[in-house]
């Protein structure tokens, strides 16, 4: 069986990916696609999360074990099957590029194709062009600073009432849709 991946990103409104995999292979072998069809290195750590449908992350698949002492089961990308996970389409996962300033592109599941079978990854869809990998920390903090004044603003005083209709809110929200 195939998966069929689509990545999205929240820095960048025109960027997509699609990527299908062996159902078989590993997390590894996805991360590694991904970051092939976004031309980024592979020397930094990374993580993908399972999330549920609200994008809420729950299981964390690392690229090496952290030597942690939970009680929570221990995925390493490595040695995690696709199909031991993911079960179904409409699994959204989140796949961490940059730990330090938690950068990160939105993954779901769109298809899985019984009768299929890959033995390498492939990138099918590449629209725009990727955030970049690594960003200037102080560049990055401003952006944090910005955005927290802005929620700090009222939103009566923008819009008048706290019900919004579709036109006010634009179609900035758009750009996560998988679909």
């Amino acid at each position: 069986m195939v998966y069929k991946f689509k990545l999205v990103s929240d820095e960048v409104s025109n960027f997509s990916r699609e990527i299908e995999i062996d159902a078989n292979s590993s997390f590894l072998q996805l991360r590694n696609a991904i970051l092939d069809s976004v031309d980024y290195t592979k020397d930094d750590i990374d993580s993908f999360f399972l999330c549920d449908d609200e994008w809420q992350r729950q299981e964390e698949i690392t690229l090496e074990d952290m030597g942690s002492s939970s009680d929570q089961d221990i995925w390493i990308m490595e040695d995690t099957p696709l199909n031991e996970l993911i079960e179904e389409e409409g699994q959204k996962l989140v796949f961490v590029f940059n730990y330090l300033t938690e950068r990160s592109f939105f993954m779901e599941m769109k298809e899985a194709i019984p009768g299929r079978t890959l033995r390498d990854p492939i990138c099918t869809v590449k629209r725009g062009k990727a955030p970049e990998q690594v960003i200037d920390y102080d560049e990055f903090e401003k952006q944090i600073d910005q955005s927290a004044k802005l929620e700090d603003l009222d939103i009566e005083d923008l819009y008048g009432d706290s019900q919004f209709t579709e036109e006010e809110l634009g179609s900035g929200f758009d750009d996560l849709s998988l679909n």
